[in-house]
C-alpha cells in the first residue's frame, strides 16, 4: 500500500488515470481555488437544495465546490458527462452511483477549505478530514465516544500533542464507520483505533466483530499542517496512489 504522490492536475479538464483494479486513489483538494458558481451547473436538484441550507457563504460553496469536483473526477473515471451523474444513498447515507453508470466505489470529506476523495474500482471504502482546531477540548468528548483503551491512551499523550490525537482517533473511526457504510449506528467505543502522533493508523480491535481487522486495513493520509486524514478500504493488497488537484499549485 504504498502512496506515490502525482503531479498536480489542471483544473479545467480534469484527467483522471485509469482506476485499475487493485488500486485506491485519493486525491487532495484545495476547496478555496474553485469558484462555486463554476460548478454548481452540474449538480442535480437535490444538492443544490442541500447547498442552500447552509446559513454562511462560505460552507454553502465549499459544498458545490466539493460536490461539483466529485463529480469531475467521477466523470473522467467513467468517461460520462460530469451533470449525467446519478447518485443514491444507502440506508445510512452513504452515497453510490447509480446501477447503470458503473460500479466505482468513492468516498469523500472536507473541511475548513479542503477535501479529500478516495476512488476504487472492486472495493468499499471510507475517508475522514478534519482541521486541527488551536484551544479544542477533545477530552471531553473523548470520554463520551471514544473507547475505554483509546481514553487511557489519549491521557498518556503529551499536552501540545493531544489536539493531534485526539483529531487522529475520530477521522480514523469516522472513516472506518464510512466504509462500512452504517453511519453512527455503529458506536464509536466498540472499535479501538491507533492514536498517538507518529504512529501508524490502524483499527486495532472490534469488540463485536473480531474478524474486522482482517477485512479492513486503514492508513493516515499526507495533508498539509493543521489538517489530518485516514483512509479505510477493504482488504490489504491494495496499492494506494495519491494525487493533487489545485491549480493555484501550478
Amino acid at each position: 500500500m504504498n502512496s506515490k504522490p502525482e503531479s498536480p492536475v489542471a483544473d479545467k479538464d480534469v484527467c483522471a488515470p485509469p482506476l485499475n483494479a487493485g488500486e485506491v486513489h485519493l486525491w487532495r483538494v484545495n476547496l478555496n481555488a474553485y469558484a462555486a458558481e463554476s460548478l454548481s451547473p452540474i449538480l442535480a436538484d437535490d444538492e443544490i437544495s442541500r447547498a442552500d441550507r447552509f446559513i454562511f457563504p462560505k460552507d454553502r460553496d465549499h459544498y458545490i465546490v466539493a460536490r461539483g469536483i466529485l463529480r469531475k473526477l467521477l466523470a473522467s473515471y467513467l468517461t460520462i458527462g460530469a451533470a449525467e451523474l446519478q447518485f443514491s444513498y444507502a440506508e445510512k447515507g452513504k452515497p453510490f452511483l447509480a446501477e447503470n453508470q458503473g460500479s466505482v466505489r468513492f468516498n469523500l470529506a472536507h473541511s475548513h477549505g479542503m477535501a479529500v476523495y478516495a476512488f476504487s474500482p472492486d472495493r468499499e471504502l471510507g475517508v475522514d478530514l478534519e482541521f486541527i482546531r488551536e484551544g479544542f477540548e477533545g477530552e471531553e468528548i473523548a470520554q463520551q465516544f471514544f473507547s475505554p483503551r483509546e481514553i487511557e491512551v489519549l491521557t498518556t499523550v503529551a499536552a501540545n500533542l493531544k489536539n493531534e490525537a485526539f483529531f487522529n482517533c475520530w477521522t480514523r473511526k469516522e472513516a472506518y464507520i464510512k466504509a462500512r457504510g452504517e453511519g453512527l449506528s455503529l458506536p464509536l467505543n466498540e472499535f479501538d483505533v491507533t492514536l498517538v502522533p507518529g504512529e501508524a493508523a490502524a483499527l486495532l480491535c472490534n469488540h463485536k466483530e473480531p474478524g474486522e481487522t482482517t477485512r479492513w486495513s486503514m492508513q493516515s493520509v499526507e495533508l498539509p499542517d493543521g489538517y489530518v486524514a485516514a483512509l479505510v478500504a477493504e482488504g490489504h493488497n491494495w496499492r494506494l496512489k495519491t494525487f493533487t488537484l489545485d491549480p493555484l499549485s501550478e
